[in-house]
């Protein structure tokens, strides 16, 4: 079975206020291209195919025009599950008449345990779960209750999920999973970083060893390729850059074939409509003509960071104009003020000082300046008005 393997599209993400659905379109347009000129056998999208759990109309519209090139008008086979950011119950609706299609669907545990069945492939679908949904589906189907206390983590459900996956395994066919967690190389547990808060998805990291048995597992959940714990043990990534954190990562797929137990996987690149470029430099330098006319100005979007910011300089200028004329769209501007050694001078009682003072003392001390007089006149009018609404 010759397939492409390709993961959270997140139809509807945006980027700082940034709509990245035209982005996402041109993403796509290259991964149809792509299954067609290498003739896959069906296409494995490994869940987060929406940004959110109620995504908007567009994005659902969206998604849906995807689906109908691919599989009604193309008649491609496709393989996908929910991840943490989809709304799986709202994703399962007509199922059965999506099967029928060829569009194959999962969302809950309990459909992981039937695999979709090939000529020559087993094709496991496990959608993103946590240890409490493994805790009702196991205590559902007999399992001890003690031993259904035992599962706490999600290594713990894992080990029982993979062990009844086994028993539906056909030696005389090829075993391929789809899901989507984090995996590591490692034996210890790892925590990954992602789009997600603290941990991956909220769940600790499952050890590749766990997936011995398939022949290759199709990941979802990390958007780079290069956090794959194995050749066959592998993420394809996100097809588009989400932040700035993914701005120097080369977006792709894979088209992956296995024949006769033997593995052959290739990673393709995907190109960008719109690129996203990450600068971090001084004021000087941005505003230098020999810089900027290196860079991809009006065509790109442009994430900037200001070195050795220096407030006191620049006060009353609007940076963030200036920098829009000459790069074009700014999505993000950050600053990296100047590090000063900075003496907690000698304490003083608070209510020896007026306002003026206390905020003086105050920005003395956090930024190492003084109040020019333009400030200080500004403070001052400012208190002044408003004990005047008293």
């Amino acid at each position: 079975m010759k397939f492409l393997h390709t993961s959270d599209w997140h139809i509807g993400r945006t980027l700082n206020g940034f709509s990245l659905l035209e982005e996402q379109k041109y993403a796509f347009e290259q991964i149809l291209s792509l299954a067609k000129q290498n003739q896959v056998d069906g296409i494995i999208i490994a869940g987060d195919l929406y940004e959110r759990a109620v995504p908007s109309a567009e994005s659902v519209i969206t998604f849906n025009q995807m689906l109908r090139e691919m599989n009604i008008i193309e008649k491609f086979p496709i393989y996908m599950i929910s991840g943490n950011h989809d709304g799986a119950k709202r994703l399962s609706y007509a199922k059965d008449w999506l099967d029928y299609n060829n569009l194959h669907l999962r969302t809950s545990l309990e459909e992981a345990f039937i695999p979709v069945e090939t000529k020559e492939t087993q094709i496991f679908l496990l959608p993103f779960f946590d240890p409490m949904d493994a805790r009702i589906y196991f205590s559902n189907q007999g399992l001890d209750e003690e031993d259904t206390k035992q599962i706490k983590t999600i290594d713990d459900a894992m080990t029982l999920v993979i062990s009844k996956m086994k028993s539906q395994f056909n030696n005389k066919k090829n075993q391929v999973l789809v899901t989507h967690f984090a995996v590591s190389p490692h034996k210890e547990e790892i925590v990954l970083t992602s789009e997600t808060p603290s941990k991956v998805g909220g769940l600790s990291t499952l050890n590749v060893s766990q997936f011995a048995d398939f022949d290759y597992v199709a990941l979802g959940h990390i958007h780079t390729r290069l956090a794959s714990p194995s050749d066959k043990v592998q993420y394809s990534g996100s097809p588009v850059k989400f932040n700035t954190k993914e701005a120097s990562t080369q977006k792709g797929i894979f088209v992956v074939e296995i024949k006769e137990k033997m593995l052959n996987s290739n990673f393709l690149p995907l190109q960008v409509k719109t690129d996203l470029v990450v600068l971090e430099e001084e004021w000087e330098q941005l505003i230098s003509r020999d810089f900027y006319e290196r860079q991809p100005l009006n065509k790109a979007w442009f994430a900037i960071t200001i070195k050795n910011f220096d407030r006191t300089k620049l006060v009353g200028q609007n940076l963030r104009a200036q920098l829009q004329k000459i790069y074009g769209t700014i999505i993000e501007l950050d600053y990296q003020f100047e590090k000063k050694q900075l003496t907690r001078s000698r304490s003083q009682d608070i209510e020896t000082l007026d306002n003026v003072e206390i905020l003086s003392s105050f920005y003395k001390f956090t930024t190492g300046e003084t109040l020019d007089d333009v400030q200080t006149a500004i403070i001052e009018s400012t208190f002044n008005e408003l004990e005047g609404e008293k």
